[in-house]
């Protein structure tokens, strides 16, 4: 009979991956026989997607989480304060070697029509967060230049009905790299939207948070088995410089 039990990462392995204390052995056995997890790798001209992290998600200062969350309904407490210095890093990664920067924010939910399916399962979906702050606002540290795009969306994934696909399009972006919130979420349904469009895509673990310590670790897993390569800051760092990726775009 199989082992259906979480288990730690096997001694002498790989580092240690966010999911290691939550899944089975069966599920690296089934992982490994069925070929799923392989690094797919990422083109000349990628794209970072900062997914929804403003006060919303971060709330407007570092402390745990079920205080936040009596302020701002959608916090994630500390974890987001923890990654928000590494996707600044990210952030400024790019844009020294020319490479474009979209952000996305969640649209404001004013009635029920806006909240539309959230309303159903979320008792606080039209709650206001009770702070001096716009929770719109992207935090300072990672806080958009003129002229980055900002696109507000209603729905988790960054693509539904938004015009990101014809600005990756305009900007000639051949890949895609994903930091943001929350992984489970909005993290997750923009990866699977990207890996639909046929974009190679990088999930930046360190640069992700959840509000679930769970959800989060689950949902990187499911992103590494089959739609992104699920990498740390300190792996995509040297991956782009070796690879010589730089912000000029192929000639049409």
């Amino acid at each position: 009979m199989s082992d259906a039990r979480p288990r730690a990462a096997p001694a002498g392995s790989a580092r240690p991956r966010p999911w290691d204390s939550v899944i089975t052995d069966q599920d690296r056995a089934v992982l490994a026989a069925s070929g799923m997890g392989q690094r797919g790798g990422i083109g000349s001209r990628p794209c970072l997607l900062v997914v929804d992290v403003t006060y919303a998600f971060t709330g407007d200062r570092p402390e745990p989480i079920l205080e936040s969350l009596k302020r701002f309904p959608n916090s994630c407490g500390d974890v987001a304060w923890e990654a928000l210095p590494r996707i600044a890093e990210l952030i400024a990664a790019m844009r020294s070697r020319s490479l474009p920067v979209i952000y996305t924010r969640q649209a404001p939910r004013v009635d029920a029509v806006t909240a539309g399916a959230w309303a159903r399962k979320n008792n606080r979906v039209l709650a206001s967060a009770v702070v001096g702050v716009d929770p719109m606002q992207i935090p300072d540290v990672i806080a958009p230049n003129q002229g980055e795009i900002v696109i507000d969306k209603d729905k988790p994934s960054a693509f539904f009905g938004t015009t990101l696909l014809s600005y990756l399009n305009a900007l000639r972006v051949d890949s895609i790299i994903i930091a943001g919130t929350s992984t489970s979420g909005c993290v997750r349904s923009s990866g699977v939207d990207a890996f639909s469009y046929n974009y190679p895509t990088v999930v930046v673990e360190d640069c992700c948070f959840d509000r679930s310590l769970t959800s989060h670790a689950v949902a990187l897993f499911d992103l590494h088995s089959r739609y992104a390569d699920v990498v740390r800051l300190d792996e995509l760092l040297p991956t782009l410089a070796a690879a010589g990726v730089t912000g000029a775009p192929a000639s049409r």
